[in-house]
């Protein structure tokens, strides 16, 4: 995973078409039943052999809306099912690329400033 979209979502549809693994889906579509989109974090690639960057936050309006979370891997299991941020299908795979340059503290603290260019 990488990326996560709040709650300052604004429905505006930009960010569907600029997610290259189709990962992004649309509030009346997130499994969470929050009204905002959502990002499945089992397909979400950070745009890794795609951009430099989550295209998804390059496109959207609004300041802070798409942010870092935690990569999909097996170290942050327990954040992804643990957490009601997420609806996770069984027999997930926890192995999502992500970039490494991203410290943990910027990816704990949603910082995206760090990597866009």
């Amino acid at each position: 995973m990488a990326v996560r979209i709040t709650d300052l979502c604004i429905s505006c549809d930009v960010c569907l078409g600029e997610c290259p693994t189709s990962s992004i889906v649309n509030a009346k579509d997130n499994p969470t039943d929050n009204n905002y989109y959502y990002v499945d974090p089992a397909t979400c690639s950070e745009c890794i052999g795609d951009a430099d960057s989550p295209l998804c936050q390059a496109a959207c309006p609004i300041s802070d809306c798409i942010v870092w979370d935690l990569a999909f891997d097996q170290a942050n299991k327990e954040h992804f099912e643990s957490n009601q941020l997420y609806v996770l299908d069984e027999d997930l795979q926890y192995n999502q690329p992500s970039h490494s340059e991203i410290s943990m503290n910027d990816r704990k603290s949603g910082n995206i400033e760090c990597i866009i260019k």
